[in-house]
């Protein structure tokens, strides 16, 4: 049946452009008029199309971001997710404004300038004038958003806060892990070459790494505690996407990178704005990492410095984690 309606379709073009010949010969042997030449009237009708529908377009565009705005991004639950909202939405401003600018000036011209057959077009080379306008007030604008972007991006990049709470955040094909430096403020020693079973991260004996905390599924910060995250991966780039702070950072193999931020809004006060029991939020990759890329997610609780510290309370250290493996394991990491 499939191959009947495919042979149908291709008999249906086919014949349409056999009867399109026909009547272009028709009308060449009636000595009719030839189609190639556009009449003043046709040309005012194209040109009344293309106004209405650069009006229609625009129309729609408005229509979706007023019905879509709040699917553009989550409310910011950062310290530093203000400055971000405002740099996307300056940077936006300026490209509609522009967009909205061009596309009338377009309209304008098709309508002014239709097609009028006792007016000649006219030869416009070269305007030195034009030139240096649509050369160095782009130059300008684009100069001013870099700045704009670079103080943005330094302000939010440059912070170094020695009280920070130090999260690794480890990624590999398909899932997160998170280990939280102990009493000392610092991550335990790692080493690729101990990745075993029991021990995702290579862990190796470390004074400064036996009470580092690791965690599966989900992880802890404090409202208002700058955390200072460092990122690694076993074996793929991912990129580590948190939308609600407005952090992302790539996980590269064989390097560590950072990122630091201080969130803003527990989960519980997100909740409760959002009327939204559910809510979480969420660790992303973002980055096509594989196959299982699309689930490769970890929540993320907000919450207040006591309840944080009730939760690491109930959590076993890599200490306590070692001594409860198997003696095949500890052997292995030894």
């Amino acid at each position: 049946m499939t191959l009947v309606v495919l042979a149908v379709l291709v008999l249906f073009v086919l014949a349409a452009i056999k009867v399109m010949s026909i009547y272009e010969l028709s009308a060449e042997l009636r000595g009719g008029r030839n189609d190639d030449v556009i009449t003043e009237s046709e040309g005012k009708n194209q040109a009344i199309y293309w106004v209405l529908f650069i009006a229609g377009l625009f129309t729609f565009f408005i229509w979706n971001f007023f019905e879509y705005k709040d699917k553009l991004l989550p409310e910011a639950a950062s310290a530093h997710g203000p400055e971000i909202d405002l740099l996307f939405n300056v940077t936006m401003a300026t490209i509609v404004f522009v967009a909205l600018l061009t596309h009338i000036i377009l309209a304008y011209q098709l309508y002014k300038n239709v097609y009028r057959k006792n007016r000649k077009a006219v030869y416009f080379a070269h305007s030195n004038k034009l030139e240096m306008i649509w050369t160095i007030i782009p130059a300008i604008v684009l100069t001013g958003l870099i700045a704009y972007g670079l103080t943005v991006w330094n302000d939010v990049m440059g912070t170094s806060n020695k009280e920070a709470m130090v999260i690794e955040l480890y990624s590999k094909q398909f899932d997160w892990t998170a280990r939280y430096a102990g009493k000392d403020n610092a991550l335990g020693k790692t080493d690729f070459r101990k990745i075993i079973a029991g021990n995702d991260l290579g862990m190796v004996e470390d004074s400064k790494g036996n009470d580092d905390v690791i965690t599966k599924a989900e992880f802890h910060i404090v409202k208002g505690k700058p955390v200072a995250f460092k990122f690694r991966s076993r074996d793929v780039i991912h990129s580590a996407f948190m939308p609600h702070f407005r952090a992302q950072m790539n996980c590269v193999p064989g390097m560590e990178t950072t990122f630091e931020f201080t969130p803003t809004i527990t989960t519980s006060e997100m909740r409760t704005k959002l009327k939204n029991k559910a809510f979480n939020y969420v660790l992303l990759c973002n980055k096509v990492c594989g196959a299982s890329h699309f689930n490769m997610q970890m929540d993320i609780i907000v919450e207040t410095q006591e309840e944080f510290n009730k939760y690491m309370a109930e959590q076993k250290n890599w200490m306590q984690q070692q001594a409860a493996a198997p003696p095949t394991v500890t052997a292995e990491l030894k």
